[in-house]
């Protein structure tokens, strides 16, 4: 029993796009727009399939125009958020200090801060303690002239 692998061709149409598009990518990113311009000339539905190949399929800055220049870059700032070293010493070293700097720093600004809610909890409590104080005082003093409570209502109600 023969199955469709069995008899496909190696190579085939696949083969062949994907070999044209690595001899395009070869030659830049002006091999892509000639490819796209000879297209339309001849045919245009090829010109325009070619068009909406490198548009969508990001071969006009993707492969030809720069992909290496986009993959070093990305390398650069993934080995800076990493913490690897990028093989130039005087800033591998200056990072290292740099980012020492900014752990101590944030130690001291977290400090500050910790001290701060806890002097504005402190003034926040004496404020509320001196209130408390004030609002007791006052009823002692205006307690016993003051008629007693009515049975009828209850404390908290409106």
């Amino acid at each position: 029993m023969m199955t469709t692998t069995d008899t496909a061709r190696p190579g085939g149409i696949r083969s062949a796009l994907r070999r044209g598009e690595d001899w395009l990518d070869e030659r830049g990113k002006w091999a892509w727009i000639a490819a796209m311009v000879l297209g339309f000339v001849l045919f245009w539905p090829v010109g325009l399939a070619l068009l909406a190949y490198m548009i969508w399929g990001k071969q006009m800055f993707a492969r030809s125009c720069g992909q290496r220049r986009h993959r070093d870059h990305a390398w650069g700032r993934h080995a800076m958020r990493a913490g690897q070293p990028t093989g130039n010493h005087a800033f591998d070293s200056y990072k290292a200090e740099a980012l020492r700097r900014l752990e101590e720093e944030q130690e001291a600004f977290e400090t500050f801060l910790q001290r701060l809610r806890n002097s504005k909890d402190k003034a926040e409590f004496d404020a509320f303690m001196e209130e408390r104080a004030r609002t007791t005082d006052a009823q002692d003093a205006t307690g016993a002239d003051a008629p007693p409570p009515d049975p009828g209502t209850r404390r908290g109600e409106y």
